[in-house]
């Protein structure tokens, strides 16, 4: 068995506007592992300024992947502990080596006979831009719309205010994400004005780390929040169970990016399941490698909810798709 990477740089066709900042490109890593004239492809997902592996050792870890591939996975997923992002390109690559083409997990999915319902992005700018963007989704069909928030709220909130004079929350579930772009005191204002809406939920009202500032949130919040940022970095069993336990939130969002891959997303799934924890997966900007095997990996979980998967279109340089985008249903390309 031989394995090798490269580096991609994938490019906005628009810039993307976060809470965080304003992305024009996003570099990622293809992981290339071969074996009797077979091959398997992943993308090691890392995420600059996110994820917990954005680490100036990062290439040096992934040579060492390359030097010690043939190793058992159970010593691999060791090694890679801390860097969750090589981990799910790992598992990308074996598995695709397993089932060829661009099959992860073959399913009624990849046989094209059911598809993924997913929420509709809305990305933050100006106002204008951002009622663009939703008409766009409207009239694709989308029943589920997430939308970013946390730049401008006074405007952000005109514009929930206006989708929810038109469509009411059967009509219409409507999501945001604050990527952690509240204090505490504004978060606890907010919360009560998405409940006025009924708003779906919020992801990551406050910056990840305040685990007594969140628990407090959740226990008493009228809008049902989601954990996102403030899983990543948590790599052991205890800890995870810890966070779930002393916040208790409604929600967990789960990035296999960013939260070790499928047996971390699994890891994380059981354990909220048993807290009687709600969840969801998203994808976080991967190319079309990645989001092809988060989208399968995402079927076989069976979670009816809308599911947060992009569709590859925001780069113009992405790799060839499997995946088909119709209104709101995800397909595999057959």
């Amino acid at each position: 068995m031989k394995a090798s990477y490269y580096r991609y740089l994938l490019e906005f066709k628009r810039p993307s506007g976060t809470s965080r900042g304003v992305l024009l490109e996003k570099e990622t890593f293809i992981l290339e592992i071969s074996e009797n004239g077979k091959k398997g492809v992943g993308e090691c997902a890392v995420f600059r300024g996110l994820s917990f592996d954005d680490r100036s050792d990062y290439e040096e870890k992934l040579k060492w992947l390359c030097d010690n591939i043939e190793k058992d996975s159970s010593y691999v997923k060791d090694e890679l502990k801390n860097f969750p992002s090589i981990w799910f390109g790992y598992e990308q690559a074996i598995l695709n080596l397993k089932h060829g083409e661009s099959l992860y997990f073959p399913s009624e999915f990849t046989e094209g006979k059911a598809a993924i319902t997913i929420n509709g992005l809305i990305w933050m700018g100006d106002i204008g831009y951002m009622e663009e963007q939703i008409q766009d989704k409207l009239e694709k069909g989308f029943h589920c719309i997430k939308l970013k928030i946390g730049i401008n709220w006074q405007e952000e909130h005109i514009i929930l205010q206006k989708l929810r004079e038109k469509f009411s929350k059967d009509q219409l579930e409507l999501r945001v994400d604050a990527n952690g772009g509240f204090s505490k005191e504004e978060a606890v204002l907010v919360l009560k004005q998405l409940a006025d809406l009924h708003i779906h939920s919020i992801e990551q009202p406050i910056k990840a780390g305040s685990w007594e500032d969140m628990a407090e949130l959740c226990a008493t919040t009228p809008t049902p929040i989601a954990l996102d940022e403030e899983l990543i970095g948590i790599v052991d069993s205890e800890e995870k169970k810890k966070l779930l336990e002393k916040i208790n939130p409604q929600y967990i969002i789960l990035k296999p990016a960013l939260v070790g891959g499928f047996s971390g997303s699994d890891e994380w799934i059981s354990l909220a399941e048993n807290h009687h924890i709600d969840w969801w997966i998203t994808s976080a900007l991967e190319s079309n490698i990645g989001l092809n095997a988060i989208a399968q990996y995402t079927f076989t979980k069976k979670n009816p909810m809308p599911q947060g998967l992009g569709t590859g279109a925001l780069f113009v340089n992405n790799f060839e798709s499997s995946l088909d985008l119709r209104n709101e249903l995800l397909w595999f390309k057959m």
